[in-house]
């Protein structure tokens, strides 16, 4: 039973006097205070010794102390001080490495759960999430690692390229910028906005960077960015994007994993919607797979329907081998690894999670498993969302596309 919840680019020194005007034109009233529940502070709440879940786990003790070892990677490199937010405690990242280290001994040595969680208790705080509407509900998504035919060069069906980041791209925040250039302007630079955006310079101006539809339906990029490889299926390249990461087979059985390097900044927009609005689908009926279905079935609108999202994704080439990486620069685990918003839970944390999940046959069963904060996605956002990975390959694709249940989320922070 589930407790319940207690309470990059730099900009051309020519192209500045038009993002001065920019700056100059868009100084904003302080943004709003955020809720406490969309505030690292508000965003986890600890759970009572007596409300703590039985912490079983449905998974291999393998995965998890690979993906252990991933997270203790990531936390050594950074300096021992930085410290993480759980929400209203925080803890350094020495002291997160040395809990999570003793988590995957207790994890992996004790395997009785009553005695396991009585360990655990004296050793860790147990935070859960507040979810989307301050009692816990988390929605509960998955993503995983396309495998795509490709090709080096174009060569029909191959037609469709995966860029890497374009030359001409210029990324930056308006706050950035006013910082660097506070003795030329007449603005409080406290009150503009940090975040990311992306530019073009046209005719000495600064324009926003191209959309969807002007890179893969108008040629914008041609010449601009070097294409990595090129595959059969605009929708498969559209779900690329969405995934952030994948692997290209070429003809020889050669094989190159793409990683994701940056984006044109547009705002990720989901196709779904349009065709729910289009009465081609029904709400009950929305997944990937029924979306390819779709779009497979209606050529006619791939254009328009896949245009909806405007935002673009850019590639690198990495190593094959191993896992795709994640936000932190580090390989992900099928089934272990998160992608959760990062402006509110802790980088690297050890997790748990109770919901359901899609099973092989079309079926879901109820589970429950320890997992690592490890990644992050442009449509994970907010206290109430998390995607799981679940891997690599077509199997993997078919369940994280079905993976759309609520769930709720908890972290484990070491008591010192």
């Amino acid at each position: 039973m589930i407790p319940p919840l207690t309470a990059c680019w730099r900009l051309d020194r020519w192209a500045l006097p038009a993002v001065l005007l920019l700056l100059a034109a868009c100084a904003a009233p302080t943004p709003p205070t955020p809720l406490p529940s969309e505030s690292p502070a508000g965003a986890l709440v600890e759970v009572p010794l007596e409300e703590w879940p039985l912490l079983l786990d449905d998974l291999d003790a393998a995965s998890l102390v690979e993906a252990c070892n991933q997270s203790l990677t990531y936390l050594r490199r950074v300096p021992p001080d930085r410290m993480f937010n759980y929400g209203p405690h925080q803890r350094s990242a020495a002291s997160v490495a040395a809990g999570l280290e003793r988590l995957r001994d207790v994890l992996v040595r004790t395997p009785d759960p009553t005695q396991r969680r009585q360990v655990l208790q004296r050793e860790f705080i147990l935070l859960a999430a507040r979810g989307s509407d301050g009692q816990g509900r988390m929605l509960m998504t998955g993503y995983y690692e396309p495998v795509l035919p490709g090709r080096r060069q174009p060569q029909p069906p191959y037609v469709h390229p995966l860029y890497a980041l374009p030359d001409d791209a210029l990324e930056f925040s308006l706050r950035q910028l006013c910082e660097s250039h506070a003795d030329m302007l007449k603005v409080d630079c406290s009150t503009l906005p940090s975040k990311r955006l992306v530019g073009r310079v046209e005719n000495h101006k600064l324009a926003r960077y191209h959309d969807r539809d002007a890179i893969d339906f108008h040629d914008a990029l041609r010449g601009k960015a070097q294409p990595l490889a090129y595959v059969d299926d605009l929708v498969e390249q559209f779900f690329l994007h969405i995934q952030g990461s994948g692997q290209v087979i070429f003809a020889d059985g050669r094989r190159i994993r793409l990683g994701y390097a940056g984006s044109n900044g547009h705002p990720y927009r989901a196709i779904g919607q349009e065709l729910l609005d289009r009465g081609l689908l029904a709400k009950h009926q929305m997944s990937m797979q029924n979306i390819k279905k779709v779009l497979a079935e209606r050529p006619d609108l791939r254009r328009e329907v896949l245009a909806k999202n405007p935002s673009y994704v850019f590639f690198r080439e990495l190593p094959a081998s191993g896992g795709p990486p994640g936000a932190l620069g580090v390989p992900i685990t099928a089934g272990r690894s998160i992608a959760v918003d990062r402006s509110l839970f802790p980088d690297a944390g050890p997790a748990f999670i109770v919901g359901a999940r899609p099973a092989p046959g079309g079926q879901a069963v109820d589970f429950s498993r320890f997992v690592l904060a490890q990644d992050s996605g442009g449509a994970i956002k907010g206290p109430g969302r998390l995607d799981l990975f679940f891997g690599s390959g077509s199997q993997a694709g078919e369940l994280a596309g079905r993976m759309k249940h609520e769930g709720r989320l908890y972290f484990l922070a070491p008591r010192r």
